[in-house]
C-alpha cells in the first residue's frame, strides 16, 4: 500500500487553560489554505461556545475517529482532525485509520458567539493532554475559544515548536474522496428524538474487531424508534459494525435527535449509512462503511468522474468559483459557469477527489475545503484507473454496437454490455460486486474510449460545419 509520511506543525500545543474563573481553549493550527493562499497558521475563530461540553464532547469524538482503528486494530493510527472555516460555520473532520469510519463536527452559527468566522482549511492540533482536559469538563460555564495562533504568537515565536510526522497511505485519501460521493446518494430514513436516541445507541455492541462482522444489520423506522430486522426491507438502513458508532456515546447526554441518513434499500448487499446526532448548536456525523472490514477507498464511486477530461476541465472552472461557500448552490453555480447542473455534479465529485468538496447529508448539499494534503496522487495511485489507462494505451478496447470487448493482459477477452446506461461485464470483478463497487476496469476503459470517439466524432461534425 502506498504511503507518505505527513508533517504537521504548529507553534505551540493546543491548550485549555483556566485562570481568574475564565476558561479558554485554544486550538493550535498548522500550515492550511486561505482565500489569500497558503498560510503557516491561519487564525479562524476566537469568541465564546455556546454549549461548551457538548462541543468538547464532539470535538472529542471527533479525536477518537481520527485514533481509531475499528479493523486491523494492532496497526496505529492517529492524524491529527482538519478544521474548516466557512464564514458561519466551523467544522471538525477526521476519518478512521482504517478508512471506514468519516467523522464531522458541525459547529454553526448558533453554537459560536463571537468575531467573524474566518475561511480556510488546516489541521488543528488536538494532543493527549488536551484530550484529558476536554474530558473533565465538568460545567458549562463561559468557555472562550480560539481557532489559530493569539494575534501576538506571530512576532513572539520564530517557528513551530511542535511537529508530527505520520503515514498518510493512498488508501486513506482515496477513502476520504469516496466518502463524500457515497453520502451525496443518501437520504433522510428517520429523526428520533432524544430519548429514544439515547436507548438505541447505549443498546448497541460496543465490541468489534477481526472477526466481529457476523453480516449485514438493518434497521427500520417503527414508531418514534428504529427496530431491528434480518433483511432490506423498503425503509430499512443498514448499520454495519454498529460497534463503529461508540465514538457518539461521547455525546449522548447533550442530543436532542437522532437522524438517519441512507441510499434506497435495494437486495441483501451490505451499504454504508450515516448517523448524526443533533446537539445545541451543532452537530456530529459519522458516515459508516458498508462493512467493518472494507474501508471506503475500493467503493469506486469517484471513478467515471476521474476517467473524463471533460470532467476535469469543468472542475478546473468551478474550482475559481468556490469560496469556501458552506453550502454550494448548484444550480447557481451552473448559472455562474455555464454549465448543466449534471455537469457541475460531476466536476464537484472530481473536486472531492482532491479533498476541495465535502459532502453535508444534514444540508443535501457540497461544501467547499482544502484537504491540507498532496490529495492529488488519489487519481495517480488508484489501480483500477491506472489498469484502464493502461489498457486503453494498449488499444486492448474494441466497440460493437452496445457491446465493447476487452483483452486484458493475461489475453483473456471479457464482453462489457451496456444496459440502459449500466455497463456490465463479464470478469469476475462484476460477477463478484455487480458494479457495487464501481465499474470495473474493462467497463471503465470502454467508457473511456466511448467517450473519445464521441469527441472525435463531434470534432468532425463541427469542423465539417465549418466548411
Amino acid at each position: 500500500m502506498t504511503r507518505s509520511l505527513q508533517a504537521v506543525a504548529y507553534r505551540r500545543p493546543s491548550v485549555l487553560e483556566s485562570s481568574a474563573g475564565a476558561r479558554r481553549l485554544g486550538l493550535e493550527t498548522s500550515r492550511g489554505a486561505t482565500p489569500t493562499g497558503a498560510e503557516d497558521h491561519p487564525r479562524f475563530f476566537a469568541g465564546f461556545l455556546t454549549a461548551p461540553q457538548a462541543a468538547s464532547a464532539g470535538l472529542l469524538a471527533v479525536a477518537d475517529v481520527a485514533a481509531a482503528r475499528y479493523y486491523q486494530r494492532q496497526l496505529p493510527a492517529s492524524l491529527d482532525p482538519v478544521v474548516t472555516g466557512n464564514g458561519d460555520r466551523l467544522r471538525f473532520e477526521s476519518f478512521s485509520g482504517c478508512g471506514g469510519v468519516y467523522a464531522r463536527l458541525d459547529v454553526l452559527a448558533a453554537g459560536l458567539d463571537g468575531d467573524e468566522i474566518g475561511h480556510g482549511t488546516t489541521n488543528v492540533d488536538v494532543n493527549n493532554p488536551l484530550r484529558e482536559a476536554l474530558s473533565r469538563l465538568g460545567s458549562d460555564d463561559p468557555l472562550h475559544l480560539r481557532v489559530g495562533p493569539e494575534e501576538l504568537a506571530v512576532t513572539t515565536l520564530d517557528g513551530p515548536v511542535v511537529e508530527k510526522k505520520v503515514p498518510l497511505p493512498d488508501r486513506w485519501l482515496r477513502g476520504f474522496a469516496e466518502a463524500q460521493v457515497v453520502a451525496a446518494g443518501f437520504d433522510l430514513r428517520a429523526e428520533l428524538p432524544a430519548a429514544e436516541a439515547v436507548r438505541f445507541l447505549r443498546a448497541l455492541p460496543r465490541g468489534g474487531g477481526r472477526g466481529a462482522a457476523t453480516g449485514p444489520r438493518w434497521v427500520v423506522p417503527s414508531g418514534r424508534g428504529l427496530r431491528p430486522t434480518t433483511r432490506a426491507v423498503p425503509g430499512a438502513v443498514c448499520l454495519p459494525g454498529p460497534e463503529r458508532l461508540v465514538a457518539l456515546q461521547r455525546v449522548l447526554r447533550h442530543a436532542t435527535a437522532l437522524r438517519v441518513y441512507g441510499p434506497t434499500a435495494t437486495g441483501s448487499a451490505s451499504t454504508a449509512s450515516a448517523w448524526e446526532v443533533v446537539l445545541p448548536g451543532m452537530r456530529l456525523t459519522l458516515t459508516l462503511s458498508p462493512d467493518a472490514s472494507r474501508g471506503f477507498s475500493g467503493e469506486g464511486g469517484v471513478l467515471d468522474a476521474l476517467a473524463t477530461d471533460e470532467a476535469a476541465e469543468d472542475a478546473e472552472l468551478v474550482s475559481v468559483l468556490l469560496a469556501w461557500e458552506p453550502r454550494i448552490d448548484i444550480a447557481d453555480l451552473a448559472a455562474s459557469c455555464g454549465l448543466t447542473a449534471e455537469r457541475v455534479r460531476a466536476a464537484l465529485v472530481r473536486l472531492g477527489t482532491s479533498g476541495r468538496v465535502g459532502y453535508d447529508t444534514a444540508e443535501a448539499a457540497y461544501f467547499h475545503r482544502e484537504l491540507p494534503y498532496d490529495a492529488e496522487r488519489v487519481e495517480r495511485h488508484n489501480p483500477r484507473l491506472r489498469s484502464a489507462r493502461a489498457l486503453v494505451a494498449a488499444g486492448a478496447v474494441a466497440l460493437e454496437g452496445a457491446l465493447g470487448t476487452v483483452t486484458a493482459e493475461d489475453g483473456h477477452v471479457h464482453r462489457v454490455r451496456d444496459e440502459s446506461g449500466a455497463l456490465s461485464c463479464s470478469c469476475q470483478w462484476w460477477a463478484r460486486y455487480r458494479g457495487g463497487r464501481g465499474p470495473c476496469k474493462h467497463a471503465l476503459a470502454v467508457r473511456m474510449v466511448r467517450r473519445g470517439a464521441a469527441a472525435q466524432r463531434e470534432t468532425v461534425r463541427v469542423d465539417g460545419g465549418a466548411r
